[in-house]
């Protein structure tokens, strides 16, 4: 493991041809490596336009075995550049079991295994429990050829407990693929307020923790259904804004919210050892009063 590393973070627009996608996301990753990335992260299901916005069966055609055909892919490309992915891909698992999984490669192209988003939503327009059973690989750390890493899943963003037992697995920085955007007709009146929560409660992720954080997001807005076919109805304008943060949440780099971008950045392992050192959140936190959390509520507990 080194000191020091490089990341790298592809915002990118998706198309309805996920071979497309998959060669423009290559191309991403060589502009990265070129740009000194060393560990690079795309957003959440770049294979293809986010399907989740309906309910359909025929959809889950998409998913494929991981590893699979994208992973081989993509290990092709990690290998020729000599760099770690992590890739959000819409897994397929068994007959009627997909999930929404990470896959972690590492530098010479090896599978290092793969991480099933736990938290899954159901919004309007973000019907993921139709299509996702939720993980059950746990919170993950991997220890990749540069540093020890998390990969973690949108909504998973939202929730404390998946950070800290990540963290606590050993990662010093956790990666977010997302795809989140704004309901058109709600943009104006919440879009500042909504894109603010989801910044600010990753970058307390971060803080909590003594880690970075480095969530990327998709752009570009996307109506219609998932084969291309425009059909009535103003979709989802997702909306970019990827960024890294510090262990003491400072945003480092963020990203435009209407077009493509590429994120570079380095994390420093001094900077986590000095800010655990002087905001010292681990150590004294109470384990032996946190029984409660495992419960839905606490109504009836004495």
């Amino acid at each position: 493991m080194t000191k020091k590393f490089t990341i790298g973070l592809v915002q990118m627009r998706s198309t309805p041809n996920p071979e497309e996608n998959l060669a423009h996301v290559i191309e991403k990753i060589r502009e990265a490596s070129a740009r000194g990335a060393q560990i690079i992260c795309m957003d959440e299901l770049f294979h293809g336009e986010y399907f989740c916005r309906t309910e359909d069966a025929d959809l889950f055609n998409l998913a494929e075995s991981i590893p699979g055909p994208a992973t081989e892919a993509l290990a092709k490309i990690a290998k020729e550049q000599k760099v770690v992915l992590i890739a959000s891909l819409f897994e397929r698992r068994a007959a009627g079991i997909y999930h929404n999984t990470c896959a972690v490669l590492d530098a010479d192209g090896s599978f290092l295994g793969k991480y099933r988003k736990m938290h899954i939503p159901d919004d309007p327009l973000y019907y993921e429990k139709f299509y996702f059973t939720p993980g059950d690989l746990g919170f993950k750390a991997f220890d990749t050829s540069v540093g020890q890493i998390g990969a973690l899943i949108c909504w998973d963003q939202w929730y404390p407990e998946a950070a800290r037992i990540t963290s606590l697995r050993g990662a010093n920085l956790l990666f977010y693929p997302t795809a989140i955007g704004w309901h058109p007709a709600e943009k104006e009146e919440f879009g500042k307020a909504q894109y603010d929560a989801w910044q600010t409660i990753q970058r307390s992720h971060a803080i909590a923790n003594g880690v970075y954080v480095a969530s990327v997001n998709r752009v570009g807005h996307e109506y219609g259904d998932i084969r291309g076919n425009r059909a009535p109805g103003v979709g989802l304008e997702f909306w970019g804004g990827s960024f890294i943060a510090d262990p003491f949440g400072r945003v480092l780099a963020q990203a435009p919210h209407d077009r493509e971008a590429i994120l570079i950045e380095e994390v420093n392992l001094k900077t986590i050892e000095d800010t655990r050192r002087n905001w010292p959140f681990l150590r004294d936190r109470r384990i032996d009063s946190y029984p409660p959390i495992s419960a839905r509520f606490l109504d009836d507990v004495q």
